[in-house]
Protein backbone atom coordinates (compact mmCIF):
# COMPACT_ATOMS: atom_id res chain seq x y z
CA UNK A 1 0.00 0.00 0.00
CA UNK A 2 1.20 3.81 -0.53
CA UNK A 3 -0.09 6.92 0.82
CA UNK A 4 -2.35 8.83 -1.32
CA UNK A 5 -3.11 12.45 -1.01
CA UNK A 6 -6.36 13.87 -1.90
CA UNK A 7 -4.61 16.31 -4.80
CA UNK A 8 -3.76 12.86 -6.40
CA UNK A 9 -6.96 11.09 -6.41
CA UNK A 10 -7.77 10.52 -10.31
CA UNK A 11 -11.00 12.07 -11.60
CA UNK A 12 -13.07 9.38 -11.44
CA UNK A 13 -12.64 9.60 -7.12
CA UNK A 14 -14.44 11.86 -5.00
CA UNK A 15 -12.72 13.25 -1.93
CA UNK A 16 -14.69 11.89 1.30
CA UNK A 17 -17.14 14.60 2.49
CA UNK A 18 -15.88 16.43 5.19
CA UNK A 19 -11.96 15.99 4.27
CA UNK A 20 -9.82 18.76 3.71
CA UNK A 21 -8.35 18.56 -0.09
CA UNK A 22 -4.89 19.17 1.58
CA UNK A 23 -4.89 16.86 4.10
CA UNK A 24 -2.46 13.38 3.52
CA UNK A 25 -4.72 10.15 3.49
CA UNK A 26 -3.31 6.92 4.44
CA UNK A 27 -4.59 3.65 3.03
CA UNK A 28 -4.26 1.86 6.16
CA UNK A 29 -4.85 3.63 9.64
CA UNK A 30 -4.49 1.98 13.09
CA UNK A 31 -6.86 3.12 15.81
CA UNK A 32 -6.01 2.40 19.62
CA UNK A 33 -6.52 4.21 22.38
CA UNK A 34 -2.84 5.09 22.94
CA UNK A 35 -0.40 6.09 20.66
CA UNK A 36 3.07 3.90 20.05
CA UNK A 37 5.40 7.07 21.86
CA UNK A 38 5.18 8.28 25.36
CA UNK A 39 6.71 11.27 26.56
CA UNK A 40 9.78 10.76 28.83
CA UNK A 41 11.14 13.36 30.86
CA UNK A 42 14.76 14.09 31.47
CA UNK A 43 17.25 16.26 33.41
CA UNK A 44 17.78 17.86 29.82
CA UNK A 45 14.06 18.48 29.11
CA UNK A 46 12.27 15.40 27.63
CA UNK A 47 11.67 13.60 24.51
CA UNK A 48 9.39 11.54 22.43
CA UNK A 49 10.27 7.18 22.88
CA UNK A 50 8.79 4.42 21.26
CA UNK A 51 6.43 2.68 23.74
CA UNK A 52 7.35 -0.89 24.58
CA UNK A 53 5.45 -3.55 23.94
CA UNK A 54 4.90 -6.31 21.24
CA UNK A 55 1.34 -5.24 20.23
CA UNK A 56 2.94 -1.28 19.45
CA UNK A 57 5.96 -3.49 17.63
CA UNK A 58 3.85 -5.44 15.30
CA UNK A 59 1.50 -2.60 14.22
CA UNK A 60 4.28 0.09 13.59
CA UNK A 61 6.03 -2.44 11.58
CA UNK A 62 2.59 -2.95 9.34
CA UNK A 63 2.26 0.20 9.23
CA UNK A 64 5.99 1.34 8.43
CA UNK A 65 5.52 -1.27 5.35
CA UNK A 66 2.26 0.33 4.45
CA UNK A 67 3.48 4.42 4.99
CA UNK A 68 0.14 4.21 6.84
CA UNK A 69 -1.00 6.02 10.01
CA UNK A 70 -1.40 5.64 13.39
CA UNK A 71 -4.28 7.75 15.61
CA UNK A 72 -4.03 7.62 19.69
CA UNK A 73 -4.35 9.28 22.60
CA UNK A 74 -0.55 10.65 23.17
CA UNK A 75 -0.88 9.89 27.11
CA UNK A 76 -1.22 13.64 28.25
CA UNK A 77 -1.50 17.04 26.83
CA UNK A 78 1.00 18.75 29.42
CA UNK A 79 3.72 18.00 26.91
CA UNK A 80 2.46 19.46 23.82
CA UNK A 81 1.72 17.30 20.55
CA UNK A 82 3.47 14.39 19.67
CA UNK A 83 5.99 14.63 16.44
CA UNK A 84 3.71 13.87 13.27
CA UNK A 85 6.22 11.10 12.36
CA UNK A 86 7.91 8.80 14.34
CA UNK A 87 10.21 5.61 13.43
CA UNK A 88 8.95 5.38 9.85
CA UNK A 89 4.54 6.23 10.56
CA UNK A 90 2.33 9.45 10.86
CA UNK A 91 0.89 9.99 14.31
CA UNK A 92 -2.30 12.05 14.76
CA UNK A 93 -3.28 12.96 18.18
CA UNK A 94 -6.74 12.18 19.70
CA UNK A 95 -7.46 14.90 22.65
CA UNK A 96 -8.97 13.51 25.75
CA UNK A 97 -9.49 16.11 28.83
CA UNK A 98 -9.07 15.50 32.46
CA UNK A 99 -13.00 14.72 33.05
CA UNK A 100 -12.99 12.50 30.23
CA UNK A 101 -9.95 10.53 31.09
CA UNK A 102 -11.74 10.15 34.65
CA UNK A 103 -14.84 9.08 33.08
CA UNK A 104 -14.58 7.50 29.86
CA UNK A 105 -11.06 5.61 30.46
CA UNK A 106 -10.61 4.97 34.16
CA UNK A 107 -14.18 4.73 34.01
CA UNK A 108 -16.29 2.99 31.68
CA UNK A 109 -13.37 1.42 29.91
CA UNK A 110 -11.87 0.48 33.16
CA UNK A 111 -14.49 0.04 35.83
CA UNK A 112 -17.61 -0.79 33.93
CA UNK A 113 -16.43 -3.02 30.64
CA UNK A 114 -13.21 -4.40 31.84
CA UNK A 115 -14.21 -5.86 35.08
CA UNK A 116 -17.85 -7.17 33.26
CA UNK A 117 -15.75 -8.69 30.34
CA UNK A 118 -13.11 -10.78 32.69
CA UNK A 119 -16.13 -12.54 34.59
CA UNK A 120 -17.52 -10.11 36.90
CA UNK A 121 -14.34 -10.82 38.96
CA UNK A 122 -14.81 -7.10 40.93
CA UNK A 123 -18.49 -5.77 40.42
CA UNK A 124 -19.00 -3.75 37.27
CA UNK A 125 -20.17 0.25 37.96
CA UNK A 126 -22.64 1.56 35.90
CA UNK A 127 -23.06 5.35 35.40
CA UNK A 128 -24.58 7.42 32.61
CA UNK A 129 -22.14 10.23 33.03
CA UNK A 130 -19.19 7.27 31.86
CA UNK A 131 -21.25 6.07 29.41
CA UNK A 132 -21.86 9.71 28.01
CA UNK A 133 -17.80 10.00 28.04
CA UNK A 134 -17.28 6.85 26.53
CA UNK A 135 -19.45 7.75 23.36
CA UNK A 136 -17.86 11.33 22.89
CA UNK A 137 -14.76 10.04 23.03
CA UNK A 138 -15.72 6.92 20.44
CA UNK A 139 -17.30 9.60 18.51
CA UNK A 140 -13.97 11.79 18.46
CA UNK A 141 -11.85 9.09 17.51
CA UNK A 142 -14.05 7.54 14.43
CA UNK A 143 -14.13 11.74 13.25
CA UNK A 144 -9.87 11.95 13.29
CA UNK A 145 -10.23 8.32 11.24
CA UNK A 146 -12.95 9.46 8.50
CA UNK A 147 -10.51 12.62 8.30
CA UNK A 148 -7.35 10.35 7.44
CA UNK A 149 -8.26 7.35 5.50
CA UNK A 150 -8.03 7.56 1.68
CA UNK A 151 -10.77 6.32 -0.41
CA UNK A 152 -11.28 2.19 0.06
CA UNK A 153 -8.79 2.29 2.40
CA UNK A 154 -8.84 0.38 5.42
CA UNK A 155 -9.16 1.26 9.46
CA UNK A 156 -8.26 -1.23 11.74
CA UNK A 157 -9.50 -0.71 15.34
CA UNK A 158 -8.30 -2.27 18.82
CA UNK A 159 -9.86 -2.97 21.53
CA UNK A 160 -13.08 -2.60 24.27
CA UNK A 161 -12.09 1.30 24.45
CA UNK A 162 -13.41 1.89 20.78
CA UNK A 163 -16.14 -0.58 20.61
CA UNK A 164 -17.98 2.23 19.48
CA UNK A 165 -16.16 3.34 16.64
CA UNK A 166 -16.75 1.07 13.38
CA UNK A 167 -20.25 1.70 13.34
CA UNK A 168 -20.00 5.68 13.68
CA UNK A 169 -17.15 4.96 11.40
CA UNK A 170 -19.61 3.55 8.88
CA UNK A 171 -22.07 6.46 8.98
CA UNK A 172 -19.01 8.73 7.61
CA UNK A 173 -17.27 6.87 5.56
CA UNK A 174 -18.68 3.92 4.03
CA UNK A 175 -16.22 3.47 1.48
CA UNK A 176 -13.76 2.66 3.57
CA UNK A 177 -12.88 -1.22 5.01
CA UNK A 178 -13.42 -1.43 8.61
CA UNK A 179 -11.35 -4.59 11.03
CA UNK A 180 -11.91 -4.66 15.29
CA UNK A 181 -9.74 -6.58 17.32
CA UNK A 182 -11.15 -7.30 20.88
CA UNK A 183 -7.58 -8.07 22.55
CA UNK A 184 -9.25 -8.92 26.32
CA UNK A 185 -12.10 -11.98 26.20
CA UNK A 186 -15.79 -11.62 25.43
CA UNK A 187 -17.97 -12.48 28.11
CA UNK A 188 -20.84 -14.86 28.32
CA UNK A 189 -24.29 -13.61 27.52
CA UNK A 190 -25.79 -14.24 31.20
CA UNK A 191 -22.72 -11.37 31.74
CA UNK A 192 -23.09 -9.20 29.07
CA UNK A 193 -26.88 -8.41 29.31
CA UNK A 194 -26.06 -6.72 32.92
CA UNK A 195 -24.73 -3.60 30.85
CA UNK A 196 -27.27 -0.81 30.41
CA UNK A 197 -25.67 -0.15 26.87
CA UNK A 198 -25.83 -3.48 25.70
CA UNK A 199 -27.47 -3.20 22.23
CA UNK A 200 -25.69 -0.07 21.92
CA UNK A 201 -22.07 -1.83 22.06
CA UNK A 202 -22.88 -4.61 19.80
CA UNK A 203 -24.43 -2.37 17.06
CA UNK A 204 -20.92 -0.08 17.22
CA UNK A 205 -19.05 -3.16 16.51
CA UNK A 206 -21.15 -4.50 13.98
CA UNK A 207 -20.12 -1.66 11.91
CA UNK A 208 -16.90 -3.34 11.51
CA UNK A 209 -16.14 -6.15 7.94
CA UNK A 210 -14.04 -8.15 10.75
CA UNK A 211 -14.12 -8.72 14.21
CA UNK A 212 -11.43 -11.07 15.86
CA UNK A 213 -11.38 -12.30 19.02
CA UNK A 214 -7.97 -14.34 20.45
CA UNK A 215 -10.12 -17.29 20.86
CA UNK A 216 -13.02 -19.20 19.38
CA UNK A 217 -15.36 -19.04 22.41
CA UNK A 218 -15.42 -15.34 22.62
CA UNK A 219 -16.62 -15.60 18.88
CA UNK A 220 -19.36 -17.81 20.00
CA UNK A 221 -20.15 -15.73 23.09
CA UNK A 222 -20.56 -12.27 20.46
CA UNK A 223 -22.48 -14.17 18.02
CA UNK A 224 -25.10 -15.34 20.29
CA UNK A 225 -25.93 -12.88 22.11
CA UNK A 226 -25.37 -10.48 19.22
CA UNK A 227 -28.18 -12.63 17.40
CA UNK A 228 -29.99 -12.19 20.59
CA UNK A 229 -30.16 -8.51 21.15
CA UNK A 230 -30.11 -7.14 17.51
CA UNK A 231 -31.40 -7.48 14.14
CA UNK A 232 -28.28 -9.90 13.16
CA UNK A 233 -28.45 -13.43 11.71
CA UNK A 234 -26.24 -16.26 10.42
CA UNK A 235 -23.91 -18.86 11.85
CA UNK A 236 -21.08 -17.66 14.24
CA UNK A 237 -18.81 -16.63 11.63
CA UNK A 238 -20.82 -14.79 8.93
CA UNK A 239 -23.45 -12.53 10.70
CA UNK A 240 -25.87 -10.63 8.35
CA UNK A 241 -26.58 -6.97 9.76
CA UNK A 242 -28.34 -4.27 7.86
CA UNK A 243 -27.70 -5.49 4.51
CA UNK A 244 -23.91 -6.45 4.99
CA UNK A 245 -22.11 -9.54 5.83
CA UNK A 246 -19.83 -9.32 8.94
CA UNK A 247 -17.67 -11.64 9.29
CA UNK A 248 -16.24 -13.29 12.85
CA UNK A 249 -12.78 -15.20 13.80
CA UNK A 250 -10.35 -15.91 15.89
CA UNK A 251 -6.66 -14.43 15.49
CA UNK A 252 -4.77 -15.60 18.40
CA UNK A 253 -2.24 -12.96 18.96
CA UNK A 254 1.62 -14.06 20.02
CA UNK A 255 5.29 -12.54 20.41
CA UNK A 256 8.10 -11.30 18.50
CA UNK A 257 10.05 -14.51 18.46
CA UNK A 258 12.98 -13.70 16.81
CA UNK A 259 13.30 -10.50 18.93
CA UNK A 260 13.27 -13.12 22.01
CA UNK A 261 15.82 -15.67 20.74
CA UNK A 262 17.90 -12.73 19.81
CA UNK A 263 17.61 -11.06 23.16
CA UNK A 264 18.07 -14.70 24.90
CA UNK A 265 21.75 -15.58 23.07
CA UNK A 266 23.02 -11.78 23.94
CA UNK A 267 25.93 -12.72 26.34
CA UNK A 268 24.98 -9.53 28.95
CA UNK A 269 21.43 -11.25 28.95
CA UNK A 270 22.83 -14.49 29.92
CA UNK A 271 25.44 -13.15 32.47
CA UNK A 272 22.45 -10.94 33.96
CA UNK A 273 20.35 -14.38 34.73
CA UNK A 274 23.32 -15.71 36.01
CA UNK A 275 23.52 -12.50 38.54
CA UNK A 276 20.07 -12.82 39.34
CA UNK A 277 20.25 -16.49 41.04
CA UNK A 278 23.18 -15.61 42.42
CA UNK A 279 21.55 -12.16 44.06
CA UNK A 280 19.02 -14.63 44.98
CA UNK A 281 21.24 -16.94 46.99
CA UNK A 282 21.67 -19.40 43.79
CA UNK A 283 18.76 -21.16 44.91
CA UNK A 284 17.85 -24.37 43.93
CA UNK A 285 15.05 -23.69 42.36
CA UNK A 286 13.61 -19.81 40.91
CA UNK A 287 9.29 -19.17 40.67
CA UNK A 288 8.52 -16.67 38.65
CA UNK A 289 5.45 -14.27 38.21
CA UNK A 290 5.46 -11.17 35.80
CA UNK A 291 2.08 -9.21 35.45
CA UNK A 292 0.40 -5.89 35.25
CA UNK A 293 -0.63 -5.02 38.97
CA UNK A 294 -4.55 -6.21 38.25
CA UNK A 295 -7.23 -7.86 40.12
CA UNK A 296 -7.75 -10.07 36.91
CA UNK A 297 -4.11 -11.92 37.25
CA UNK A 298 -4.95 -13.96 40.57
CA UNK A 299 -1.56 -12.71 42.11
CA UNK A 300 -2.50 -12.85 45.18
CA UNK A 301 -3.65 -16.13 45.08
CA UNK A 302 -0.50 -17.60 43.66
CA UNK A 303 0.81 -15.89 46.80
CA UNK A 304 -1.27 -17.37 49.28
CA UNK A 305 -0.64 -21.11 47.32
CA UNK A 306 3.57 -20.55 47.99
CA UNK A 307 3.47 -19.45 51.23
CA UNK A 308 1.39 -22.65 52.58
CA UNK A 309 3.62 -24.49 50.33
CA UNK A 310 6.45 -23.17 51.80
CA UNK A 311 4.27 -23.81 55.52
CA UNK A 312 3.52 -27.39 54.04
CA UNK A 313 7.66 -27.94 54.02
CA UNK A 314 7.38 -28.75 50.48
CA UNK A 315 9.17 -25.48 49.86
CA UNK A 316 12.31 -24.92 51.36
CA UNK A 317 13.51 -21.18 52.44
CA UNK A 318 16.86 -21.02 50.61
CA UNK A 319 16.16 -23.89 48.47
CA UNK A 320 12.99 -22.15 46.89
CA UNK A 321 12.56 -18.69 46.07
CA UNK A 322 9.92 -16.62 44.53
CA UNK A 323 9.98 -13.48 41.87
CA UNK A 324 7.08 -11.48 41.73
CA UNK A 325 6.91 -8.52 39.21
CA UNK A 326 3.97 -6.36 39.65
CA UNK A 327 4.26 -3.67 36.79
CA UNK A 328 2.21 -0.13 37.79
CA UNK A 329 -1.21 0.06 36.46
CA UNK A 330 -3.83 2.87 36.55
CA UNK A 331 -2.32 3.86 40.06
CA UNK A 332 -5.53 6.61 40.15
CA UNK A 333 -7.36 3.78 40.72
CA UNK A 334 -8.72 3.00 44.11
CA UNK A 335 -8.87 -0.62 43.54
CA UNK A 336 -5.95 -1.11 41.72
CA UNK A 337 -4.38 1.09 45.48
CA UNK A 338 -6.21 -1.70 47.24
CA UNK A 339 -4.52 -4.31 44.92
CA UNK A 340 -0.71 -3.20 45.50
CA UNK A 341 -1.72 -3.05 49.61
CA UNK A 342 -3.21 -6.61 49.68
CA UNK A 343 -0.78 -7.98 47.92
CA UNK A 344 2.25 -6.17 49.81
CA UNK A 345 0.51 -7.58 52.87
CA UNK A 346 0.37 -11.01 51.68
CA UNK A 347 4.45 -10.99 51.06
CA UNK A 348 5.09 -9.14 54.36
CA UNK A 349 3.17 -12.17 55.62
CA UNK A 350 4.94 -14.81 54.07
CA UNK A 351 8.47 -13.18 54.31
CA UNK A 352 7.96 -12.36 58.09
CA UNK A 353 6.46 -16.21 58.98
CA UNK A 354 9.48 -18.10 56.80
CA UNK A 355 12.01 -15.72 55.51
CA UNK A 356 15.39 -15.12 57.29
CA UNK A 357 17.88 -11.77 57.63
CA UNK A 358 18.68 -11.30 54.24
CA UNK A 359 16.64 -14.25 52.48
CA UNK A 360 12.89 -13.50 51.87
CA UNK A 361 11.14 -16.19 50.41
CA UNK A 362 9.53 -14.11 48.07
CA UNK A 363 11.04 -11.00 46.67
CA UNK A 364 8.53 -8.40 45.01
CA UNK A 365 8.92 -5.69 42.73
CA UNK A 366 6.76 -3.27 42.29
CA UNK A 367 8.24 -1.20 39.29
CA UNK A 368 8.72 -0.99 35.20
CA UNK A 369 11.48 -3.30 33.97
CA UNK A 370 13.56 -2.89 31.16
CA UNK A 371 12.25 -6.20 28.47
CA UNK A 372 16.09 -6.88 28.27
CA UNK A 373 15.34 -7.71 32.30
CA UNK A 374 12.49 -9.49 31.87
CA UNK A 375 14.04 -11.88 29.93
CA UNK A 376 16.76 -12.23 32.06
CA UNK A 377 14.67 -13.09 34.73
CA UNK A 378 12.82 -15.79 32.51
CA UNK A 379 15.92 -17.25 31.52
CA UNK A 380 16.39 -17.21 35.46
CA UNK A 381 13.72 -18.97 36.78
CA UNK A 382 12.71 -22.40 36.45
CA UNK A 383 9.18 -21.88 36.82
CA UNK A 384 6.67 -19.74 35.53
CA UNK A 385 3.54 -18.66 37.51
CA UNK A 386 0.96 -17.63 34.81
CA UNK A 387 -2.49 -18.15 36.96
CA UNK A 388 -5.11 -15.14 36.03
CA UNK A 389 -8.35 -15.72 36.68
CA UNK A 390 -9.06 -14.28 33.07
CA UNK A 391 -7.28 -13.34 30.51
CA UNK A 392 -7.57 -12.85 26.81
CA UNK A 393 -4.41 -14.20 26.22
CA UNK A 394 -1.24 -13.38 28.18
CA UNK A 395 2.00 -12.95 26.02
CA UNK A 396 3.81 -13.22 29.47
CA UNK A 397 3.46 -17.04 29.06
CA UNK A 398 4.83 -16.91 25.49
CA UNK A 399 7.42 -14.72 26.19
CA UNK A 400 8.61 -17.45 28.73
CA UNK A 401 8.47 -20.33 26.42
CA UNK A 402 10.24 -18.29 23.88
CA UNK A 403 13.26 -17.30 26.03
CA UNK A 404 13.75 -21.26 27.06
CA UNK A 405 15.58 -22.43 23.71
CA UNK A 406 17.07 -24.48 26.29
CA UNK A 407 13.90 -26.61 26.27
CA UNK A 408 14.40 -26.17 30.37
CA UNK A 409 11.64 -24.52 32.23
CA UNK A 410 7.87 -25.38 33.69
CA UNK A 411 4.97 -23.21 32.86
CA UNK A 412 1.85 -23.14 35.22
CA UNK A 413 -0.70 -21.53 33.42
CA UNK A 414 -4.22 -21.06 34.43
CA UNK A 415 -7.09 -22.83 31.87
CA UNK A 416 -8.77 -19.36 32.27
CA UNK A 417 -6.07 -17.75 29.98
CA UNK A 418 -6.33 -17.61 25.68
CA UNK A 419 -2.79 -19.03 25.76
CA UNK A 420 -3.84 -22.58 27.38
CA UNK A 421 -5.73 -23.43 24.34
CA UNK A 422 -2.28 -23.20 22.63
CA UNK A 423 0.07 -24.13 25.21
CA UNK A 424 -0.59 -27.72 25.96
CA UNK A 425 2.84 -28.79 27.23
CA UNK A 426 1.79 -26.28 30.31
CA UNK A 427 0.70 -27.89 34.00
CA UNK A 428 -3.01 -26.67 33.51
CA UNK A 429 -4.56 -25.09 36.91
CA UNK A 430 -7.90 -23.87 37.93
CA UNK A 431 -6.71 -20.45 39.54
CA UNK A 432 -9.59 -20.36 41.77
CA UNK A 433 -8.91 -24.01 43.35
CA UNK A 434 -5.85 -22.78 45.83
CA UNK A 435 -5.09 -26.67 46.73
CA UNK A 436 -4.98 -27.34 43.24
CA UNK A 437 -2.68 -24.79 42.30
CA UNK A 438 -0.62 -26.05 45.13
CA UNK A 439 -0.54 -29.71 43.08
CA UNK A 440 0.42 -27.83 40.20
CA UNK A 441 3.36 -25.97 41.57
CA UNK A 442 4.51 -28.79 43.26
CA UNK A 443 4.36 -30.94 39.95
CA UNK A 444 5.86 -28.27 38.25
CA UNK A 445 8.79 -28.24 40.78
CA UNK A 446 9.05 -32.35 40.47
CA UNK A 447 9.02 -32.50 36.94
CA UNK A 448 12.10 -34.81 36.14
CA UNK A 449 14.02 -33.13 33.60
CA UNK A 450 12.48 -35.36 30.60
CA UNK A 451 9.26 -34.69 31.39
CA UNK A 452 10.38 -30.58 31.30
CA UNK A 453 12.02 -30.98 28.03
CA UNK A 454 9.35 -32.65 26.33
CA UNK A 455 6.44 -30.45 27.69
CA UNK A 456 8.91 -27.83 26.49
CA UNK A 457 9.38 -28.79 23.19
CA UNK A 458 6.09 -28.46 22.60
CA UNK A 459 4.88 -25.42 23.67
CA UNK A 460 8.33 -23.86 21.64
CA UNK A 461 6.99 -26.09 18.27
CA UNK A 462 3.24 -24.15 18.36
CA UNK A 463 4.43 -20.66 19.41
CA UNK A 464 7.14 -20.64 16.72
CA UNK A 465 4.74 -21.45 14.06
CA UNK A 466 2.44 -17.76 14.82
CA UNK A 467 4.38 -14.90 15.38
CA UNK A 468 2.61 -11.28 16.14
CA UNK A 469 3.96 -10.40 12.87
CA UNK A 470 1.95 -13.33 11.38
CA UNK A 471 -0.86 -12.13 13.61
CA UNK A 472 -0.92 -8.64 12.08
CA UNK A 473 -0.58 -9.97 8.26
CA UNK A 474 -3.48 -12.73 8.79
CA UNK A 475 -5.79 -10.43 10.41
CA UNK A 476 -5.21 -7.95 7.37
CA UNK A 477 -5.15 -10.14 5.24
CA UNK A 478 -8.73 -11.62 5.86
CA UNK A 479 -9.83 -8.64 6.18
CA UNK A 480 -8.67 -7.44 2.29
CA UNK A 481 -10.07 -10.71 1.05
CA UNK A 482 -13.69 -10.46 2.40
CA UNK A 483 -16.69 -9.46 0.18
CA UNK A 484 -17.53 -5.71 0.09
Amino acid sequence: MTQVRSDEIGPASKVPSGVSPRQPLAELVVLANRLPVRYSSSGDGGEWLPSPGGLASALTAVLVKNNGLWVGWPGSSDHGAPPPEYDGIQLKAVDISEEEYAEYYLGFSNATLWPLYHDAIRYPEFHRSWWQSYQAVNERFAKAAAESVAPGGTVWIQDYQLQLVPRLLRRLRPDVRIGFFLHIPFPSAELFMQLPWRRQILEGLLGADLIGFQVHSDATNFARITRRLTSADGPSTHLSFEGRSVRLGAYPISVDCAQISEMVANPAIRARATAIRLELGNPTTVLLGVDRLDYTKGIGQRIRAVSELYADGFLVPGEHVMVQIAVPSRESDAHYEDERRTLEQLVSGANGDQGHVGSPVIHYIHQNLAFEELVALYLAADVMLVTPFRDGMNLVAKEYVMSRADMTGRLVLSEFAGAAAELRGAFMVNPHDLDGLKEAICSAVKASSKEAKTRMARMRRHTLRRTVYDWADSFLTALSDGER
